[in-house]
């Protein structure tokens, strides 16, 4: 299914993993259980990835990289080491000092709380 129609028509939800049951709860619910973070992304050219990296680590040490390809990244920024107007401050500082093509701060969706619930599921076992 879309999550986002899944996110407007639904008042509970349930994840299932390989046919095992993960987890059940309304939207607003689930983001709270397995979000809690902002996905933060940034595209520079290939010479400028390691600056993207320490402007990451400077905003929130426990971030972690989930996306990396030819000068994009996203990082997951846990939302209660980051300030928003922070992430805004430490991108213009960041212009300054090198080409950044493209940026984005984004909310979990409920798309993030799927893909980490799927990549968190215990393996199924199956009779041989």
């Amino acid at each position: 299914h879309s999550m986002e129609e899944a996110e407007v028509l639904c008042d509970r939800l349930g994840i299932f993993v390989e046919g095992s049951f993960q987890c059940i709860g309304n939207p607003k619910e689930l983001k709270g259980r397995y979000g809690g973070t902002y996905v933060f992304s940034m595209a520079t050219s290939i010479d400028h990835e390691k600056d993207v990296e320490k402007l990451v680590q400077q905003l929130s040490p426990n971030a972690k990289k989930i996306y990396h390809i030819s000068g994009t990244q996203k990082f997951e920024l846990p939302k209660d080491e980051v300030r928003i107007a922070n992430v805004f401050q430490a991108v213009e500082t960041a212009k300054g000092n090198f080409p950044v093509s493209a940026w984005g701060l984004a909310d979990t969706t409920l798309e993030d709380v799927f893909i980490k619930v799927a990549r968190e599921a215990q393996p199924y076992d199956t009779l041989s």
